[in-house]
């Protein structure tokens, strides 16, 4: 049993899981020079008088103030259909400056800083985690964009040999990352839900580490509009997945791109004017996260402005707990080093007394979210009209996200084969539908010009030892997806959904 103590926060207890650092982790030093930045921060000299660091005077610095036009959330209920309007009354300008008073000046953004990230703009999404996620213990550390956060967050914990678990269908950007260090992937049996907590407990009960090697210690998951599926995890599956992860010790990283893009939500005929009201009302529209039942302090939770304000701001955060977030902080002090000024100061102002505000933010996440919205309902209604007629494909209706999930029926494709001898094996193809979806991929982009994600790509590879064959049909027959973005203009999407109906006719 883990020993249970404090983390220093009075706000919960929190478990001893050093156990589950890598080597690497364990190893590694803090950078000498970072720490004497420490040291210095914590001074109480009120004079004191650095001649330590080698960073350029403020007054060499070429710019004095940075305004940024943004949009104007307060005095719209649609900010975002104003500002994509162009509405004379749509935008606010923030300000940063160097002399000036603002929630983090130029002179102290841009010299050299520590791995967490400017205490400015860490207190600011630390305030907006507490409004949001209320975590009962939690330490946030800047990254530059959820890929950073999740690479650092692998290697956190990944040793040669070790499996981590996740969707069986998953987001190769990241699950490519920890291969290069031996690390091997477990892709867990999803359904329109998600993944399924029972499928990620019978591999856990079943796995042979005389043969295996450790069992799993880290389950990577993207619990809202996953990625490619676009399913979203229901409560009653977090909650078991997090008593999974209780009962069997792993590591959660909840992977959380798509969270404030979430649909179908009952709107309230009266919006709530005061701002803290306006804040818990946005709240409770939000599926709980697996942050918000951390008491063991198990889940490392990764946020990113990529999706809802720009993904070239290349800004986000870990959440985790108190060792891990040191653990996190001494790897960027001897790598990558914090993200860049701009977008700290950014999100600080954005978020400051001169900014949006937490309320603020709020509802330009609430605009935001209608707005993907109506994209979706705008790609189903053409998939029906354009697409469904064939006969030869459906569509998922996501919860969350930005894609959509086409299932193509090509066992009605006049080529479709099924042979019956499989040598025994569960995870042997026995038809030959990853054929038919990589041509139809390269049919749809040559003779039609659009293109899709083919789920193949997606595809977690499965390997009998840990596979039953107890009725499993091989992930290689049930790659049979499209994976679609609604991301984009009505003119776009609907081109894209004519195109695919047209070609789907003429590939089968």
């Amino acid at each position: 049993m883990e020993e249970t103590k404090t983390d220093g926060t009075g706000t919960g207890n929190a478990i001893d899981l050093s156990h589950h650092l890598s080597s690497e982790a364990r190893d590694r030093v803090a950078n000498p020079l970072k720490d004497i930045l420490r040291v210095i921060s914590e001074c109480p000299v009120t004079d004191l008088i650095s001649m330590a660091n080698g960073d350029p005077h403020h007054s060499l610095y070429p710019f004095r103030q940075i305004m940024y036009e943004v949009p104007s959330v307060q005095g719209s209920s649609d900010p975002v259909t104003s500002w994509r309007n162009d509405d004379s009354d749509a935008s606010q300008t923030i300000r940063s400056y160097k002399d000036q008073e603002c929630a983090l000046s130029i002179r102290d953004a841009f010299p050299y800083s520590r791995a967490a990230g400017l205490r400015q703009c860490r207190e600011a999404l630390t305030d907006f985690t507490n409004l949001i996620f209320t975590p009962p213990n939690h330490h946030v550390t800047l990254t530059l964009g959820n890929s950073d956060g999740i690479t650092k967050v692998f290697r956190l914990f990944g040793e040669k040999g070790d499996h981590f678990l996740t969707d069986e269908f998953s987001f190769p950007s990241m699950t490519n990352c920890p291969l290069a260090y031996g690390v091997k992937w477990v892709g867990i049996k999803m359904d329109s839900g998600g993944i399924i907590p029972e499928e990620l407990e019978k591999v856990l009960v079943k796995w042979d580490e005389v043969q295996l090697g450790r069992r799993p210690h880290v389950l990577y998951i993207i619990p809202v509009g996953q990625n490619p599926t676009g399913s979203t995890l229901s409560m009653d599956r977090r909650k078991k997945i997090y008593a999974i992860a209780q009962q069997w010790d792993l590591i959660i990283i909840e992977d959380d791109p798509y969270y404030f893009l979430q649909y179908d939500i009952p709107q309230k005929n009266c919006t709530p004017t005061d701002p803290d009201e306006f804040i818990r009302d946005f709240r409770s529209t939000l599926t709980p996260t697996l942050l918000s039942m951390d008491v063991d302090g198990r889940v490392l939770r990764i946020d990113t402005f990529s999706k809802v304000l720009a993904p070239g701001m290349r800004l986000g955060w870990v959440t985790s707990n108190a060792l891990f977030h040191q653990k996190l902080s001494d790897y960027t002090d001897s790598s990558t080093q914090p993200p860049h000024a701009f977008g700290q100061m950014f999100v600080t102002e954005m978020l400051g007394e001169h900014g949006w505000k937490m309320d603020g933010f709020c509802r330009w996440l609430k605009s935001l979210r209608l707005d993907y919205q109506q994209r979706r309902n705008f790609l189903l209604d053409v998939f029906r009209r354009e697409v469904e007629p064939t006969g030869y494909a459906s569509v998922n209706c996501p919860e969350a996200g930005m894609f959509v999930w086409i299932e193509v029926f090509f066992e009605r494709h006049p080529r479709f084969t099924v042979k019956h001898d499989s040598d025994g094996s569960p995870v042997v193809a026995r038809t030959n539908t990853e054929f038919l979806l990589k041509e139809l991929f390269e049919r749809l982009m040559n003779t039609q010009g659009v293109v899709f994600i083919p789920s193949s790509t997606f595809a977690i590879p499965e390997n009998p030892t840990w596979v039953t064959n107890d009725g499993h049909v091989p992930l290689r027959d049930r790659t049979r997806f499209l994976r679609a973005t609604f991301g984009g203009t009505e003119e776009i999407i609907e081109k894209g959904m004519i195109r695919l109906g047209k070609g789907l006719q003429e590939f089968f």
